[in-house]
């Protein structure tokens, strides 16, 4: 059964003297070789894209192919990045495992989607759920994401994120594996958390 569930909240300090990337940073980096691989901006932390277990690929498939068919493949992003606004622009760059965009694909060759422009953002958490939850979840918020979904792995449950604000999403729900749960954009369209989560 759906429950709501508190936020998790990160008790994080600031180590002295830390030293934060910004955007235009890391592609001196990147231009300059020093900086390879996948990797994202979050809080002015460069992040390296871990490898993916093979549960991780095959959730983020199924869940692509679900989005694809209820907005069109034209409309659904595959980690990319995206813009998440003021504040914290300069120190961001996050690219979540998928997104669903206002706009078809062709409309960000010159730029990234902005938070207005993205109807869910979703990511795939068997290692880094409590990253996800914390980090992630009030970053989007702050953006004013409207959606945000976390599919847990392990615990075999979907975490929704609605209302966002400042201090961060006001309704987070818990789904379990054998609920059904519709996004904000298409409440007509339902799926299965456990069609899902195999």
């Amino acid at each position: 059964m759906s429950q709501t569930v508190e936020p998790v909240r990160e008790a994080w300090e600031p180590a002295p003297n830390r030293v934060r990337w910004t955007r235009r940073q890391c592609e001196a980096l990147l231009e300059a070789e020093f900086l390879t691989g996948r990797y994202e901006l979050i809080d002015g932390e460069i992040l390296s894209k871990m490898g993916q277990k093979p549960p991780h690929g095959v959730i983020v498939v199924l869940l692509l192919k679900w989005l694809a068919g209820v907005f069109g493949l034209d409309f659904v992003r595959v980690q990319a990045p995206i813009e998440v606004g003021t504040p914290d622009a300069d120190y961001n760059e996050p690219e979540p495992d998928l997104a669903v965009t206002r706009l078809p694909l062709t409309d960000y060759l010159a730029r990234y989607p902005r938070p207005e422009e993205l109807l869910l953002v979703a990511e795939v958490s068997d290692s880094t759920l409590q990253f996800d939850r914390t980090k992630k979840a009030a970053l989007y918020a702050r953006a004013g994401i409207q959606e945000y979904w976390v599919l847990d792995v392990k615990g075999r449950r979907l975490f929704v994120h609605r209302q966002p604000a400042a201090e961060g999403y006001q309704e987070i729900t818990a789904y379990s594996n054998d609920e059904s749960v519709a996004t904000l954009a298409r409440p007509d369209a339902l799926i299965h958390v456990g069609d899902l989560l195999p």
